[in-house]
């Protein structure tokens, strides 16, 4: 997706429509071009075609307007994930591979919000609504993790949200080195969906989880 935009010869002031989604649009991007540190405040406001001073009247500053990009990626990101976990339709197993497969469309599809959530340094508390927005994406593989382990015996299931923070860790893993839309990615003899499946089939058959939800025999 691109984000760029004809720029006015001339800059708007401070009379603009809707100034705070112009220079959202625009960090994204520069986030595109430039990567999340790669730019500046100034270039953010020419590009949505206002003055320089404009963007003080939303931001504080740039890391503000990168806090708030963040934080519409973590809603998007959460909203993406929701829909295919889909309360772990047909069954948990069969919904956490789709929940996989959706993290990985996502970091594709929407490369300049997933580098200003996981690469732009952008602390979490930067805001109480980029901390809630991050809080309920990761809630979702939390409960994705705790639907899987709750068909184990009692005395066999790992903690939930040591399981979620592997499940994570892999599957950003995966997006960051093979899943990218751009020159990054690395060459894979196969799709990056495909390799994070077989990862989580051995993942979760050391848990003792079989392939179709149930746990293991043995």
């Amino acid at each position: 997706m691109s984000w760029k935009r004809d720029r006015p010869e001339t800059p708007r002031g401070y009379h603009h429509g809707n100034l705070k989604e112009e220079l959202v649009k625009a960090a994204l991007g520069l986030i595109g071009e430039k990567g999340p540190n790669g730019f500046t405040f100034a270039e953010a406001a020419r590009m949505a075609g206002v003055s320089p001073a404009a963007p003080y009247r939303h931001f504080r500053d740039r890391e503000e307007l990168l806090a708030d990009v963040a934080t519409r990626g973590f809603q998007a990101f959460e909203a993406a994930l929701s829909r295919a976990w889909d309360q772990g339709r047909p069954d948990p197993e069969a919904a956490f591979h789709r929940l996989g497969r959706a993290y990985l469309a996502f970091a594709h599809d929407e490369p300049a919000y997933y580098s200003a959530m996981f690469e732009a340094g952008v602390p979490l508390d930067a805001s109480q609504e980029l901390r809630a927005a991050a809080d309920r994406a990761f809630a979702g593989l939390r409960q994705a993790s705790e639907a899987l382990i709750a068909q184990l015996p009692a005395g066999k299931r790992p903690p939930a949200l040591m399981m979620a923070l592997h499940v994570w860790a892999m599957s950003h893993g995966v997006a960051a080195l093979f899943g990218r839309a751009d020159g990054g990615r690395r060459p894979l003899p196969m799709s990056a969906a495909e390799l994070l499946e077989a990862g989580m089939l051995i993942y979760l058959q050391g848990l003792g989880i079989g392939r179709n939800g149930s746990p293991d025999a043995g």
